[in-house]
């Protein structure tokens, strides 16, 4: 594969923020005419309608005010940060952290993917992904000119857990994946793998040898009544969590990530960011230091407004005829599948953006299977999130076919 073709298949133009930079996002809005009220982006999360944790920019400020110590760290990051991170990550997660040799700090989760990938899979490798799974999954397997192969989860299908296919995992096994990656909870789907879930990846992985990348980013924003099983406390050897202070927290801006698991793929993971980054931004990382450190009760206040925003919007789809939504059991996103429609997918995503002031993700960055479906991250302002949907409620009936 030449340059140009790995580099095409980045396809950036569908990412969280790409539509602005193309000069399309909301075009009727920008260029002043009336839309039916305020626009809405869904590709992120919105956070100035939920702020950061309290403290964060003091930390930030105490990072800068260090001077030096603080900008020029190790290439893994600071050391005294991974002592505090590994000991609240161990009580987190249900086992314990090499703070020292198992654990880096990083440029944002995105960060975190990408070194692990490129520590663990080279050219011809084969990898097994899950369908639907976070976008750059796929992208990065394929940049780095290994071979795919899906595994699907029916998600829909089921009341509970995430509808992996065990079967299709074992064969990708069975076939000579080495590495398997997937997000839980799943991004874009929202739903969080069942403990048999869990076990059966474990199993598998452990008897076939299997390196497993498992990205945790929104695992602490649990809705109640979901049970959440951390694969490192079932799977000791062979895996890296990706984890971060990023939507949850609305942190995102400061770009901080932490992978911690196997100390040899750490070891690699450390070598490639130091040609790629040197390190994760030096004075951001003061603000883990705020990272599982909130007041009392922030997280349960937040975890609820976000609950009601998720309530109000899967309500909104079920109100369309022939749309099937499943809500989130944690984090900040629905995938609803819309019914069929008189123009194409891509044609309807633009469609909202121009005509609606609604911004969402195509299905298609997803999985080949879900060009019939959408992604909205509803960490935003509830009110306008909620117009938002009846807006997309509206267009859909104007181009049902």
């Amino acid at each position: 594969m030449n340059a140009a073709t790995k580099f095409a298949r980045l396809g950036t133009d569908n990412a969280p923020g790409q539509e602005a930079r193309l000069g399309e996002a909301n075009g009727a809005w920008l260029r002043g005419e009336p839309l039916p009220g305020r626009p809405v982006d869904f590709s992120h999360g919105d956070v100035d309608a939920h702020p950061p944790t309290p403290g964060s920019f003091e930390a930030f400020s105490a990072g800068v005010a260090a001077g030096g110590a603080q900008a020029y760290t190790e290439y893994r990051g600071s050391a005294a940060i991974r002592e505090i991170l590994a000991e609240r990550l161990a009580a987190f997660t249900g086992a314990a952290v090499d703070a020292r040799d198992g654990l880096i700090l990083t440029p944002g989760t995105q960060g975190a993917l990408f070194l692990s990938i490129g520590a663990t899979v080279s050219a011809g490798d084969k990898v097994a992904i899950v369908q639907p799974d976070y976008f750059a999954n796929r992208k990065l397997v394929e940049f780095l000119e290994a071979e795919l192969i899906p595994v699907r989860m029916d998600y829909a299908g089921v009341a509970s857990g995430a509808g992996l296919d065990l079967t299709q995992l074992e064969e990708a096994f069975r076939a000579g994946a080495k590495v398997f990656l997937f997000s839980n909870p799943n991004n874009p789907a929202g739903v969080v793998y069942s403990p048999a879930e869990i076990a059966g990846i474990a199993e598998l992985a452990g008897r076939y040898g299997a390196t497993v990348i498992v990205d945790q980013l929104y695992s602490r924003l649990l809705y109640p009544g979901v049970t959440y099983t951390h694969l490192r406390a079932t799977m000791p050897d062979n895996v890296v969590t990706i984890m971060g202070p990023s939507k949850t927290e609305s942190l995102s801006g400061y770009r901080l990530g932490v992978a911690f698991g196997d100390p040899a793929i750490v070891e690699r993971m450390e070598k490639l960011q130091a040609i790629v980054s040197l390190r994760a931004p030096g004075y951001s990382q003061a603000v883990l230091r705020t990272w599982f450190d909130e007041p009392a009760g922030w997280m349960a206040d937040r975890i609820k407004a976000h609950q009601a925003i998720r309530d109000d919007l899967i309500a909104g789809f079920r109100g369309i005829e022939g749309c099937v939504v499943r809500p989130a059991d944690a984090g900040s996103y629905v995938f609803p599948r819309l019914p069929k429609l008189a123009i194409p997918p891509q044609d309807f995503v633009t469609a909202l953006r121009t005509q609606a002031g609604v911004t969402v993700t195509p299905g298609s960055e997803f999985s080949p299977h879900a060009t019939d479906s959408i992604r909205l991250n509803f960490s935003q302002d509830h009110a306008a999130s909620v117009a938002a949907v009846e807006r997309i409620a509206a267009l859909v009936e104007r181009y049902r076919a």
